[in-house]
């Protein structure tokens, strides 16, 4: 509408003049008048065709919106069926006894690599609960306070106060039954751990395990760091003292990453190896904080 802005400013003058001026002449205002006259026709057409663009454009937004269609997705593993991944799947859930509680962010909810739904088609339904969201507290949810509150049960995150899972169930007398993981990147799981109280009223444990992810097609940010369900499998294995269910519950991680391979995926190394070998593709950041985790990294310090 800019063109039709335009024309009412150069049309002011004219619209106030009732005449001619004195220093004007009948011939002058003639020749004003021819030279006008074209310049205002333009503008009028400029003007028409903003208008025509305009109603065009809102034609366009009236059109009804055809919604993307989804590929089929398989009803055990969650994967599209062209993809599917239940050949790699136990054929029956795994037996155990351990109660396995995964607190999602909702941003994993939507992945298509997510490891959730591999894991939770490998054991029974009644072991494997999934919780989505990043604030939770009695209110809100009284089944997951209440699991927290009880003795036998443990939550599975890393840090100084965390002991050994390994250790800590040979010295504990109660046997724990149940075992929170957060499921989401590392700095959602950190925002989702630390700022919901409940999450601190089980036993802290972490994995003290020197194997490297396999989970090979996600950025981690050191080589010890395991997904989500890398994490159950080694938790499980401990726990129900079977080192039969980390295998097989890799066996579909394992498959799941050598075909995105096989199509185009590259292997993602981790910040940690980037950063030691000088290969990180990003400048450092000038944020002190971020700066510090980097150096941690280089250094091989657990943050």
């Amino acid at each position: 509408m800019e063109p039709q802005k335009e024309a009412r400013t150069l049309g002011d003058p004219v619209a106030r003049s009732s005449g001619p001026s004195r220093s004007q002449t009948p011939k002058d205002e003639e020749r004003r008048d021819g030279d006008t006259a074209p310049a205002e026709a333009s503008l009028g057409a400029e003007a028409d065709g903003a208008l025509a663009d305009s109603a065009f454009a809102d034609a366009l937004w009236e059109l009804p919106v055809e919604p993307a269609e989804r590929r089929p997705e398989c009803s055990r593993c969650s994967r599209p069926q062209k993809v599917c991944l239940c050949p790699f799947l136990p054929l029956h859930p795994l037996h155990i006894s351990t109660h396995l509680y995964i607190i999602q962010h909702p941003a994993e909810e939507s992945k298509v690599l997510r490891t959730v739904p591999l894991l939770a088609a490998c054991v029974p339904q009644d072991k494997c609960k999934v919780k989505i969201g990043r604030r939770f507290s009695e209110e809100r949810d009284p089944e997951l306070s209440t699991i927290c509150r009880k003795s036998d049960t443990l939550i599975l995150y890393p840090g100084a106060e965390a002991a050994n899972l390994e250790e800590f169930i040979l010295e504990s007398p109660i046997y724990p039954s149940t075992i929170i993981i957060i499921d989401g990147t590392w700095s959602q799981a950190k925002d989702i751990f630390y700022k919901n109280s409940l999450f601190r009223l089980p036993k802290q444990v972490q994995l003290k395990t020197s194997i490297s992810s396999q989970y090979v097609i996600r950025t981690q940010p050191t080589n010890r760091c395991l997904s989500t369900l890398e994490c159950a499998a080694a938790a499980l294995s401990i726990l129900e003292k079977n080192n039969y269910i980390q295998e097989t519950l890799l066996r579909p991680l394992q498959a799941l990453c050598s075909f995105q391979l096989q199509h185009g995926a590259q292997i993602r190394l981790s910040k940690e190896h980037l950063l030691k070998n000088g290969l990180y593709p990003k400048p450092m950041p000038k944020n002190k904080r971020k700066l510090r985790k980097m150096e941690l990294l280089m250094n091989s310090v657990k943050i």
